[in-house]
């Protein structure tokens, strides 16, 4: 029986990409399901699970055909912190407006040091 997986489209059509775009990048460096389902040490029927962006397939499957096609850089350039803008925006938004030094007190409009 096939897990049900309830995504949301944008999901669904990034996975899809994604499969297609490593079916792709496979057959460029002629490589058979075969030999990839064993330098992944992943079965054929999994290698074409995820050329077809099946969300049931571990990230553990894919990050082993990144591998095989060199492509591990782009796996863990994924989340790189430089690339959330949303969360640059949203640390941007709760920084002070004033910086205090600590330690240094107001004594007459002059600073004790």
């Amino acid at each position: 029986m096939k897990a049900q997986v309830h995504l949301p489209i944008p999901v669904i059509k990034a996975l899809r990409k994604l499969g297609k775009n490593i079916n792709h990048a496979r057959r460029r460096r002629r490589i058979t399901i075969q030999l990839m389902a064993e330098r992944a040490g992943l079965s054929k029927a999994t290698i074409s699970k995820i050329e077809k962006g099946d969300p049931t397939t571990s990230i553990g499957g894919y990050s082993a055909v990144l591998f095989v096609l060199g492509m591990t850089d782009r796996l863990s350039d994924l989340m790189d912190a430089t690339h959330d803008l949303i969360g640059i925006q949203l640390e941007e938004e709760k920084l002070p407006q004033r910086v205090r030094f600590p330690g240094r007190k107001k004594n007459g409009g002059h600073h004790e040091q």
